[in-house]
This record gives structure tokens, C-alpha cells and sequence, in this order.
């Protein structure tokens, strides 16, 4: 083990911190590095495309810009964004040569923050978007008065902060280890398994309580999540008209299977430690990359709003390109 040489043959007198850890990136895709280039850059493209054209029909509607449930889905298109700019960017690095796999001592601590401050806030935001489900199906007549746009707004601003927290904690927990060396990350990230793996020092009491901490904010917001589906489950059977089953039933359906692609890889990654380092790098790849990607057109291709504000977005364009004055 590593971190166990690590500590056994260098006494602290004479350790040097480490100042550069090199990324090894994924496992298997070195053997045909361009293709893998291609691939990674076409699917950050088309997220960034997606996202940007979900955050720009919400920003844009009115109507869908007062709703809280389009407001949330603004706030979830920002985050994909941001989440898979943090991560792709430096795997198509790394496919380009070696020196595009090493990262600062800093720099690993910030990639590290701002994954968890994303991944975290993304986790609490899903929690939101189930209550406001819930309110909507269950409590219809309460709904405009409860979830009004200052709450909306609230608690969008609390997911954030939120997140924010939890990820200072858990940057902290792992960067107030002694790092001496070795620098080789097997991963993609500066991820907290695998920083761990590094560190000269015991980290066994790191691990239960960071563990202890993911898994409570995880745990704790997909019970709050299959409480409020519970619940809304038991209303859409008490509507009698087909008309009514279906619409609750496709307000709710996007959402749901958001959570399920969300909620799977991380507990796969956190909960299975002794899982190999292929395995975990598809799984990771999977929620940080191609969730983000899929988002926009789960939401699209389920919401006939989203649809309807997507095509007057996209036909604002060509016109107001005509309208432009020519000018020679």
C-alpha cells in the first residue's frame, strides 16, 4: 500500500510535502488516445450546448422563468455545466500528453472543493425539486402560496450554501494530511478515495467520518427524496380522470429518473472501497460527464413547455438575424 511505505520509510523529519500530484487519468484509454479525445471533446460540446440552451429558454420565458420547477431546472442546467467543465476539461488534457496529467498541490485542492461543492449542491437541489413535486401533485391549491418566489428563491440560495459547506468540510478533512509522496492519483481527480491513498499519515478516522459524512447527506436526501415520491404516488392514484394521472405522472417522471442515474454511481464509488480502479473510473465518468449531458433532454423530450419555450428560443435567432441592418 502507498500511503502505508510512505509512512514506514520516511521519518517526519525528513518529509517533503508534495507540491505536484500527476493524474493518471482513465484506465484503457492510452492505447487510442485520439479517439478518446474526440470522444470526451464531442460530449463536453454537445453538454455544453444542451445546458446552455435549457439555461437560456428558462432565462428567457417569462413564464418559465416565474415557475419554481423551471427555476430549479435552470439552477440544475448550471450546475451540469460547471460539474463536467470541472472534470473533462483535464481528462482531455491528460489524452494529449503527460504534462497534461500533472496538477498543482493547489490546484488538486480547488478541483477536489469545487467537485464535492458541485456534486453536493446538486444532491440538496434534487431534495428541493422533489418537495416542489410534492407540493405540486399533493397540495395543489397550497402550492402558489408556499412555494412562492421568495421561498423559491431561498431555498435555491440554500442548496448552494449548503453545498458549499459541506464540501469546505470535507477539502479540509483531507488536505490537513501530511502528502510526502508518491504523487501518482489513480483516477482522473483529485477525489478523496484516492487522495487518501497518498497521504503520510493514519487515515482511518479520516475515512469513517467522511464516509459517516457523505453518507448522511446522501442517505438523508434520497429518504427525504422516496418520502416525497411516496407520497405522491399515493395522490396520483386517487385521481380519477386518466387526463390528470398523466400529467401528474409526467411532471413527476423526468425528475425521478434524474435522481435514479444521479444517486447510483457515487453510493457504487463510496460504499464499494475494495471496487477496482476501471470499474470506478466508468462509474465516475458516467455521473460527472454523461449525466450531465442527458439532462437537458430527459427534461426536454418529457416537458411539451420546455419543448414549446425551446423552439421560440431557437427561432429568435434567425429572426432577429434578419432584422439586423445590413450595414456596407
Amino acid at each position: 500500500h502507498t500511503s502505508r511505505s510512505c509512512r514506514t520509510q520516511m521519518k517526519p523529519g525528513n518529509q517533503t510535502p508534495v507540491t505536484e500530484f500527476i493524474l493518471e487519468g482513465l484506465p484503457n484509454t492510452r492505447e487510442l488516445p485520439s479517439l478518446f479525445f474526440l470522444l470526451f471533446l464531442l460530449l463536453y460540446l454537445l453538454t455544453l450546448m444542451g445546458n446552455t440552451l435549457t439555461l437560456l429558454t428558462v432565462l428567457c420565458n417569462s413564464r418559465l422563468h416565474a415557475l419554481p420547477m423551471y427555476c430549479f431546472l435552470g439552477h440544475l442546467a448550471f450546475l451540469d455545466t460547471c460539474l463536467s467543465s470541472v472534470t473533462v476539461p483535464k481528462i482531455l488534457a491528460g489524452l494529449v500528453g503527460p504534462s497534461g496529467r500533472a496538477i498543482s498541490f493547489g490546484g488538486c485542492v480547488v478541483q477536489l472543493y469545487t467537485f464535492h461543492f458541485l456534486c453536493s449542491t446538486e444532491c440538496f437541489l434534487y431534495t428541493v425539486m422533489a418537495y416542489d413535486r410534492f407540493l405540486a401533485v399533493c397540495q395543489p391549491l397550497r402550492y402558489s402560496v408556499v412555494m412562492s418566489r421568495k421561498t423559491c428563491l431561498w431555498l435555491a440560495a440554500g442548496t448552494w450554501l449548503t453545498g458549499s459547506i459541506h464540501a469546505v468540510i470535507q477539502a479540509f478533512l483531507t488536505f490537513r494530511l501530511p502528502y510526502c509522496g508518491p504523487n501518482q492519483v489513480e483516477y482522473f481527480v483529485c477525489d478523496i478515495p484516492t487522495m487518501l491513498k497518498l497521504a503520510c499519515a493514519d487515515t482511518a478516522a479520516n475515512q469513517v467520518v467522511i464516509l459517516a459524512n457523505i453518507g448522511a447527506v446522501v442517505a438523508g436526501c434520497f429518504l427525504l427524496i422516496c418520502v416525497s415520491y411516496a407520497y405522491i404516488a399515493s395522490a396520483i392514484l386517487k385521481i380519477r380522470t386518466i387526463q390528470g394521472r398523466q400529467w401528474a405522472f409526467s411532471t413527476c417522471s423526468a425528475h425521478l429518473t434524474l435522481v435514479l442515474l444521479y444517486y447510483g454511481p457515487p453510493v457504487f464509488i463510496y460504499l464499494h472501497p475494495s471496487s477496482s480502479q476501471a470499474s470506478d473510473g466508468a462509474v465516475a465518468v458516467f455521473y460527472t460527464a454523461v449525466t450531465p449531458l442527458l439532462n437537458p433532454f430527459i427534461y426536454t423530450l418529457r416537458n411539451k413547455e420546455m419543448k414549446k419555450a425551446l423552439r421560440k428560443v431557437c427561432n429568435s435567432f434567425p429572426e432577429a438575424s434578419k432584422s439586423s441592418p445590413v450595414r456596407t
